[in-house]
């Protein structure tokens, strides 16, 4: 692919993401996307990307080789027996810090956000990073962290534990977006906190616990 290809496509991709992330992804056409990107090509998603889950795929794959490089290297720091801290430390920071070397206004969180929460793009979602082994590895060991709790409560706390981070992080980049200090390493280890004491957290009723859908784990 040539560098005006190239160029084309990114340029397309920021367009969506934006404009996903402002509007929703089913508010927003694929004639509004190109239009946004200054094409006047209204068939440039169909050229570049062959349709619109492939649109949505590629938004969600292209940072994700950067963030697992360096969670690979967390990973490696890690001994042994880890504690729940620390291995949320891996698989949040590397998310944390893509989003703080984003120029502002970005749009990525809120981006993200909105997949999660749109059933119609659930189907672009599948495999995506769940097949991912070192997040795969990471989830495995801190469920054998929290071994001392029921299995069913932490499954329930892991299926939150994506919705409440990433609702955090398209809050905050909102806010960044009107001015606030981004801060995003304050908010990184905040949400490490928070995230660890929801998980150890002691169980009052070990068989009254909250479900909600399975979605995989974009960060």
């Amino acid at each position: 692919m040539g560098q005006h290809s190239d160029r084309a496509r990114e340029t397309l991709l920021n367009s969506a993401e934006e404009l996903f992330a402002r509007y929703g992804i089913d508010a927003v056409s694929n004639r509004r996307i190109t239009e946004h990107a200054g094409t006047a090509n209204h068939s440039a998603i169909a050229y570049h990307f062959g349709g619109r889950d492939e649109l949505l795929r590629a938004l969600l794959d292209r940072h994700l080789e950067e963030m697992n490089r360096r969670r690979t290297a967390l990973v490696a720091t890690l001994s042994d027996d880890a504690g729940v801290r620390d291995l949320l430390a891996c698989l949040l920071l590397p998310w944390i810090e893509h989003l703080a070397s984003l120029p502002v206004p970005s749009w990525r969180a809120r981006f993200v956000f909105q997949v999660r929460t749109v059933p119609s793009v659930a189907e672009a979602l599948a495999g995506l990073t769940t097949a991912n082994p070192v997040v795969e590895d990471l989830i495995s060991r801190l469920q054998a962290a929290l071994s001392d709790l029921p299995p069913r409560v932490v499954r329930g706390r892991f299926e939150i534990l994506g919705p409440m981070t990433l609702g955090i992080c398209a809050g905050h980049e909102a806010r960044v977006h009107e001015g606030a200090p981004p801060a995003w390493t304050g908010v990184g280890y905040f949400l490490i906190d928070a995230c660890a004491g929801m998980l150890s957290a002691p169980v009052t009723h070990p068989d009254d616990y909250l479900t909600v859908p399975s979605t995989p784990f974009l960060l």
